[in-house]
Parts: C-alpha cells; sequence; structure tokens
C-alpha cells in the first residue's frame, strides 16, 4: 500500500489567475492519480475562517442571520469572520463576536480546531470558540454587513440544525458538537 501522506498527484506548473485582498485562485498543471493530464484550481484564502459561539449562564446563544451573497439566501450562523495571519485566532473570535453581537467575553476557549471547510477546491482552515462570562456591548458591524441578532436557547439553535433551518458549515459543525460533547478543548483565553 502507498503512503497516505505522499501526493499521487504531479503538478508541472502552478500560477495565480485570480487575486484580490482577501483571496487568490491559482491554477495547476497537473497529472492526476490515474495518469490524466489536466488543471486543478484551488481557492487560497489569506485570512483563516473563525467561529465563536457566544453561551451565557443561562445556556442561551446568540445567532447572527444576514443575507449570503454567494448563495443568494438569508442564513443563520453563529458569529464568524476571518483571523489575518498577524492576529491569534482567539482575538480574532473575540473581535468578531464584538463586532457582530456587542457581547465582549471573559473568557474563550477552543472547541473546534483546524478544520478542512471545503478541501477539494480551497486550502481554507477554521478555528470555532466558545465565549462565556458574557457581557453585553454595542454590536459594530462592518459596512457589507447587515446583521439581525437572535438570542435564544442553545438547544434551540441545535435543533435548527436539526431541522435544516441552519446550514452554514461552520455554525452546523460547532452546534452539533456541542450537542455531542460540550467540553471545550485547552486553548482557553481569560
Amino acid at each position: 500500500m502507498k503512503n497516505p501522506d505522499i501526493s499521487p498527484w504531479t503538478t508541472h506548473r502552478t500560477r495565480i489567475v485570480y487575486d484580490n485582498p482577501w483571496l487568490s485562485v491559482s491554477e495547476s498543471d497537473v497529472t492526476n492519480p490515474g495518469g490524466g493530464e489536466g488543471i486543478y484550481g484551488v481557492v487560497h484564502y489569506k485570512t483563516r475562517a473563525i467561529g465563536v459561539v457566544p453561551i451565557d449562564d443561562e445556556g442561551n446563544t446568540w445567532l447572527v442571520g444576514q443575507y449570503r451573497y454567494a448563495m443568494s439566501t438569508f442564513e443563520w450562523e453563529i458569529p464568524e469572520g476571518g483571523c489575518p495571519p498577524d492576529e491569534e485566532p482567539v482575538d480574532a473570535a473575540l473581535r468578531e463576536l464584538k463586532e457582530e453581537t456587542g457581547l465582549i467575553a471573559a473568557r474563550c476557549d477552543v472547541l473546534l480546531d483546524n478544520l478542512a471547510l471545503s478541501n477539494s477546491v480551497t486550502d481554507e482552515r477554521c478555528t470555532i470558540f466558545i465565549a462565556t462570562e458574557l457581557t453585553p456591548g454595542e454590536a459594530s458591524p462592518e459596512e457589507s454587513e447587515e446583521l439581525r441578532i437572535r438570542k435564544l436557547p442553545l438547544s434551540k439553535a441545535i435543533e435548527m440544525v436539526h431541522k435544516g433551518a441552519i446550514t452554514d458549515s461552520v455554525s452546523v459543525m460547532a452546534l452539533l458538537k456541542l450537542d455531542a460533547d460540550p467540553a471545550p478543548q485547552q486553548g482557553s483565553r481569560e
């Protein structure tokens, strides 16, 4: 059996075919594992994806609702955003939580780390946190965000996933993880 850590693909040439401040797209001339010649495109995000599930002392959480341009639909999600290379993921999670909901968390623990969001077309990775010890504040969404905020019991948010009312992959992963095993991993910020 071949070593699964050694790529069965042969890359002959790679070039950037699109680039903007948030992402780039590369296209490679390749030979696939079966010997066929072709091209392979990969989307490279310039930030790490971040998600954060705020949970208060009563077991409530907050969802953010917004119209997603790429999907042409309104979506309910956990607070999410991007973490630039020069920012710590936990700091990005706390920043996104404050920007989108106004909540300030005194504690932020890793729930899931190094997730591959769509590994057949992108190298994007994601870290998801649980934020607790919450204090309300003023939200300050970005210009591109027109948000609706919804506070509800965590159990109801998990139920929304099971009913298909939440389909965003980061939100689904976070809420199903909390449904199965609510203990966060090491890596907290207090």
